[in-house]
């Protein structure tokens, strides 16, 4: 699993994940730093990376286009330097590896990891069923 981190979050992240045998890139270093978010969408799920950011509207998006792909963290903590956002990916990915590996968005607080499944809105249920 390869861990796509957006601008805003620190790119000595990357160093300490490689450093724990974990695959990251940063968007800036992909040439990507002023990219839309869809845009970083769209490679995340070319890259079959799960996109690690700051930025709600990542989970907007997936939820009014109803993609099941790519996965996204979005962490809510802010001021976090590059080794204490290292470790919260790393316990992301053990509590929630295999939602992260299908499709899912997750958000981080400070208090919790709260994981749904993607697609976020559920298909209407066939009343002639």
């Amino acid at each position: 699993m390869i861990f796509l981190l957006d601008q805003g979050l620190p790119r000595s992240a990357v160093k300490f994940l490689l450093d724990s045998g974990m695959e990251a890139e940063h968007v800036g270093v992909l040439g990507l730093a002023n990219a839309s978010d869809n845009r970083i969408l769209s490679v995340g799920r070319e890259r079959g990376a799960v996109i690690v950011t700051l930025d709600s509207d990542f989970h907007s998006i997936l939820a009014l286009s109803n993609a099941s792909t790519p996965s996204v963290i979005r962490i809510r903590i802010e001021g976090l330097k590059g080794e204490a956002l290292a470790k919260i990916i790393i316990d992301v990915s053990a509590v929630a590896h295999d939602d992260l590996a299908v499709g899912a968005a997750v958000t981080v607080t400070e208090r919790r990891i709260a994981v749904k499944r993607l697609p976020l809105i559920d298909k209407p249920r066939d009343e002639s069923s």
